[in-house]
């Protein structure tokens, strides 16, 4: 089945001044949407990133779709590799393990790849899973996803979660989220403040939810020595510890002295990590992202490779809409070595571009979709407001550290800081 032509559009969606260890979240996150547009009227969608590096080498790709074969998926990672050639998409947040010429052929790849096979679903009557092989659970648990945040941004906007600055008001949002999801475990973002003062907040979590799985994930704030004493603190209260500090080196020599598993999304981005990672053994639970990591069938592939080292399984997420979380869901359902909670940024957004009533929480999962392709549709008039936001809301890149800046003149982000 013949491409005709295909639309990236940029959007953004409000989001919260949620804190993390490079800064703290800018009013508006920014996301892309393509649509692929195909014979017999089949209509691919993917979701991706939506800042300005990203979206120029993702154009560079989509104006050379027509007259691809949608079932052609090897023909289409040629088309990416060759288009992009060397091409290097950069990031200010530096939370997804930094950037590479590969990474950028396996994000923009991804993009594409989820809408080809969202047509291919359409196209058989089919669901992206099917195509994946097969569900392995027709339900995808996810964890409530907590963060330290301000009660209001610059600008004074505010929403409906107000202050998280102590271990307090951060049980107060973690009742709120598991009282309206029904998540059945919880992870911190750390990195904000020093490690006591966040071990606290994950103390009185366990407290407050003796019976849930807990995870906190600094984002590499802290160094070895200071890692280990988190996590010799907090033995028999985490389910794993997330990225406690840098490189593969370090998690380590961490993970030599930890009683728990170590996770990362940070040194383990790429197949080129693991063998140095597994044979290092610094990794216990690896996070999949299929945005980054080359889409859907890739990560099926990390999964296998995964349970082939005894390694765990879980799955990262960023700001994003429903055609990521149904692209998620389905991939996490096919993958039958993903056993962790995965994470969500979901309960964070206020708008999405898809139409409503099909990814629904119930008891923190959501079940796998049973329609066609992905199993969602756009709502067209949702994704002109979403891209109306995007161009007069001023921000073409995320940075979190020079709007972090705006609280604290001198920050500078807090990698190994502690």
């Amino acid at each position: 089945m013949k491409v005709l032509g295909a639309t990236l559009t940029p959007v953004a969606f409000a989001d919260p001044p949620l804190l993390n260890c490079m800064g703290v979240h800018e009013p508006s996150a920014l996301r892309s949407v393509l649509e692929v547009e195909c014979e017999d009227g089949v209509v691919g969608l993917g979701e991706s990133y939506g800042d300005a590096s990203f979206l120029e080498q993702a154009r560079r790709v989509v104006e050379r779709l027509a007259g691809a074969d949608v079932f052609d998926l090897p023909g289409l990672r040629r088309l990416v590799t060759e288009t992009l050639a060397g091409a290097v998409v950069t990031d200010a947040h530096g939370l997804i393990g930094g950037y590479s010429a590969d990474k950028t052929v396996a994000s923009v790849y991804s993009l594409i790849e989820v809408a080809f096979l969202d047509a291919q679903g359409h196209r058989l009557g089919v669901p992206v899973v099917d195509l994946l092989g097969g569900a392995a659970r027709d339900r995808v648990d996810f964890s409530a996803y907590l963060f330290y945040k301000y009660e209001t941004h610059q600008d004074g906007s505010g929403d409906r979660w107000g202050r998280a600055l102590t271990p307090a008001e951060i049980v107060g949002q973690a009742t709120t989220m598991i009282e309206e999801y029904g998540f059945g475990s919880i992870k911190l973002k750390g990195g904000v403040f020093a490690p006591e003062e966040e071990c606290e907040a994950i103390e009185a979590l366990a407290e407050a939810f003796p019976d849930l799985p807990l995870r906190l994930d600094p984002n590499a704030a802290w160094q070895v020595d200071t890692s280990v004493k988190v996590a010799e603190r907090l033995d028999g209260v985490l389910e794993y510890l997330e990225d406690p500090t840098p490189g593969i080196e370090g998690m380590a020599a961490v993970a030599r002295r930890a009683p728990m598993p170590l996770a990362t999304n940070m040194c383990v981005v790429s197949f080129a990590d693991v063998a140095p990672a597994f044979r290092a053994e610094a990794v216990g639970v690896v996070l999949s992202d299929h945005h980054f990591w080359g889409g859907l069938r890739d990560t099926l592939a990390l999964g296998t490779t995964c349970g082939a080292f005894g390694v765990g399984l879980s799955m990262h997420s960023n700001s994003h809409l429903g055609i990521s979380l149904a692209a998620m869901v389905h991939v996490a359902a096919a993958t039958r070595q993903l056993t962790y909670a995965c994470d969500t940024h979901w309960p964070w957004k206020t708008a999405d571009v898809i139409e409503p009533g099909v990814l629904d929480f119930e008891g923190g999962a959501v079940a796998v979709p049973t329609g066609p392709g992905l199993g969602v549709s756009l709502d067209r008039d949702a994704l002109a407001r979403a891209h109306e936001r995007y161009t007069t809301c001023g921000q073409t890149n995320r940075d979190d550290v020079s709007y972090m800046r705006r609280w604290e003149p001198g920050f500078t982000p807090n990698t190994a800081r502690w």
